[in-house]
């Protein structure tokens, strides 16, 4: 959630919330990504949940190049950029654990017993 309110302050600031196209595709892909993991949760199944884990890390590599997009444009500082960019790779990377976790548990949801 604070990569998603972090991203909202910065589209928020000119010239970057002038660009409707890009600040429209960036904010969906913030808003994705704690979408996916609260329907994911919301499934009861670690199937369901990983499916959804999977998504919301896409939405992060999404959002990582649209960084990178909204940097050579001169919409964020260099050092927001970094700051934002590490943010999503460290969810990416906490979402991969989770579900490497995941697909090696015994345990399967209330769905699956």
């Amino acid at each position: 959630m604070n990569l998603m309110f972090n991203i909202y302050q910065e589209t928020n600031l000119n010239p970057f919330s002038k660009d409707y196209a890009l600040v429209n595709q960036i904010r969906r892909a913030s808003i994705s990504i704690p979408s996916n993991i609260a329907e994911g949760i919301e499934r009861d199944g670690n199937r369901e949940l990983i499916n959804f884990l999977y998504i919301a890390k896409g939405s992060c590599g999404e959002l990582r190049c649209q960084l990178h997009i909204a940097l050579r444009l001169n919409y964020l500082r260099s050092d927001r950029f970094q700051e934002l960019y590490n943010l999503a790779a460290e969810i990416s990377r906490s979402l991969n654990k989770l579900i490497k976790y995941l697909q090696e548990s015994e345990l399967k949801g209330k769905k699956y017993k």
